[in-house]
């Protein structure tokens, strides 16, 4: 049964101006599931709780909690957690949900990770985990943002590719700047000309690939567009493909 609990601030993290992460503790939270996202709420004054889904991006095997997340214009609860510091409290709704998780993709040989802004947040968590690895001989993050400083956690991602240099890939993407180590300009495109998977050396194809898609609900129409001319098709239990996804909003 769906309860809140009492969550407290260890930690945070700006990245940015806009871009920050929360790491906090909550004693009776249960397990969950590398790639699953949580209620993150704070009381109001008329005694109720104002709550947003995030994804959790920390490894499920830690004592704390992370997400990450930008405060959007106009939104209700997003400023709020901006302002929000080390010592402070929230709310976190038990159990974790989602199904953006290793366990629902099929098996394949490749897994690419297609992901704008805060959307690599269960791609993170999925990273850190030994599912993933013993599951795909290569695993591939494409991570996209509108600048250099809108990548988050790039030195983990990077340490990852130092451990792991036969397994795993990552393809940065900006589309404001020029990122000289990356690709400039939109997933989708990106895919359809080729430039992804030159850039990771290996190609998206329906008998030995997965594709994950998480973030901006655009990119994810058009990427799915994109993929659709390689001859692949949304994965659903009662009909297999080869792509499953998660809408930011």
């Amino acid at each position: 049964m769906a309860a809140w609990l009492d969550a407290h601030i260890i930690e945070r993290i700006d990245w940015n101006s806009h871009l920050f992460s929360l790491r906090f503790t909550c004693q009776d939270f249960p397990g969950f599931t590398a790639g699953q996202f949580v209620k993150i709420g704070l009381p109001t004054p008329e005694g109720q709780i104002l709550s947003r889904p995030y994804s959790l991006v920390n490894s499920p095997n830690e004592n704390y909690f992370e997400i990450m997340a930008v405060p959007v214009i106009d939104g209700s609860l997003s400023p709020k957690l901006h302002l929000l510091k080390k010592g402070d409290d929230l709310k976190l709704m038990s159990p974790a949900t989602g199904f953006l998780t290793v366990e629902e993709v099929p098996q394949s040989e490749r897994l690419f990770m297609l992901a704008t802004g805060t959307g690599v947040g269960p791609f993170l968590s999925i990273l850190q985990s030994q599912a993933v690895w013993d599951k795909f001989q290569h695993i591939i993050l494409v991570y996209a943002a509108r600048k250099i400083e809108d990548l988050a956690y790039l030195e983990d991602i990077e340490a990852l590719v130092k451990h792991r240099p036969s397994q795993f890939k990552f393809v940065p993407i900006t589309s404001r700047e020029v990122f000289s180590t990356g690709l400039n300009g939109r997933i989708p495109s990106l895919l359809q000309s080729g430039d992804i998977q030159k850039h990771c050396g290996l190609k998206v194809e329906p008998e030995n690939s997965q594709v994950m898609l998480c973030g901006n609900p655009d990119m994810i129409t058009d990427a799915i567009e994109a993929l659709s001319t390689f001859g692949l098709k949304k994965h659903l239990r009662r009909s297999p493909g080869q792509i499953s996804m998660e809408r930011y909003w």
